[in-house]
């Protein structure tokens, strides 16, 4: 994973800024330049039909979500997808079971408006009688059924939509008081480690000794962590005052130390 930091169009010169989509074109050539594997996935605000087109032209697989005022060729001439929604009978709806949930879905091979090449699109209802559709996807892989499509869509809810969350929640994201470039790279970085790390441990087979029952979210994994680490400060002070005999302003003085960041050669616990 790599991080670049980017200014506020306020403090930016004038033709210095750039809008998402060169800075979108930039990131996926970086991505496939590096051979990053995997299909791209992202939300409607980069499926524009310069970055579709794009996408296309580097021969890799994407799905994006598709803002339903989008227009598409259907029947002969032009029409929002929410609009084509609205026509569409009830049987030909199709039912998909996604967790506990039933939808409604229509996929079809369309043509969107200054788009190079055709583009799988895929209408979902809430239910299949609703009128009004709730939202829709676009792959340019044409033979993908609707079941792969989520799959490969839902990789950004596992990751790149998660991470500012919790980084900023649970992991001090939002806490960088850095001054310079660098020290605040480090600090994004640092977080990655942490946020990385913390997923590893997440819907584990077996139990780690840590944790003492299966995580499931990044917030039971720090409190998981925060609990144990509590445990062995507690374990540590209790050797040191009875085993090791150690007074009490000793004590003070080492936690001191550790509060503003000192290592502790003396003072250890596993």
């Amino acid at each position: 994973m790599a991080w670049k930091r980017f200014k506020q169009r306020a403090a930016c010169a004038a033709g210095e800024c750039k809008d998402h989509t060169p800075l979108c074109l930039a990131w996926i050539e970086d991505a496939v330049a590096r051979g990053i594997p995997g299909a791209f996935t992202y939300e409607c605000s980069f499926t524009s039909a310069t970055v579709l087109n794009h996408m296309q032209s580097q021969q890799r697989a994407d799905v994006g979500d598709l803002k339903l005022t989008r227009h598409v060729v259907y029947d002969g001439w032009e029409q929002s997808l929410q609009a084509v929604a609205r026509q569409l009978p009830w049987g030909a709806k199709q039912p998909v079971r996604m967790g506990q949930r039933r939808y409604g879905y229509f996929r079809q091979q369309r043509r969107i408006p200054d788009v190079d090449h055709p583009g799988r699109v895929v209408v979902f209802w809430q239910a299949r009688g609703d009128q009004e559709a709730s939202t829709a996807l676009v792959s340019n892989r044409l033979g993908w059924e609707v079941i792969r499509m989520v799959v490969v869509y839902r990789y950004r809810w596992t990751g790149t939509e998660t991470f500012p969350r919790d980084g900023k929640q649970r992991l001090g994201l939002g806490d960088c008081q850095g001054r310079t470039g660098e020290g605040q790279t480090r600090h994004v970085y640092l977080v990655s480690v942490a946020s990385s790390l913390l997923r590893r441990s997440l819907h584990q087979t077996h139990l780690y000794d840590w944790a003492r029952r299966t995580l499931t979210t990044i917030g039971e994994a720090c409190r998981a962590v925060k609990a144990e680490t509590l445990e062995r400060i507690v374990d540590g002070i209790v050797d040191k005052l009875t085993v090791a005999h150690w007074s009490i302003p000793e004590m003070k003085a080492v936690l001191a130390q550790h509060e503003a960041g000192s290592t502790l050669q003396n003072f250890s616990y596993s």
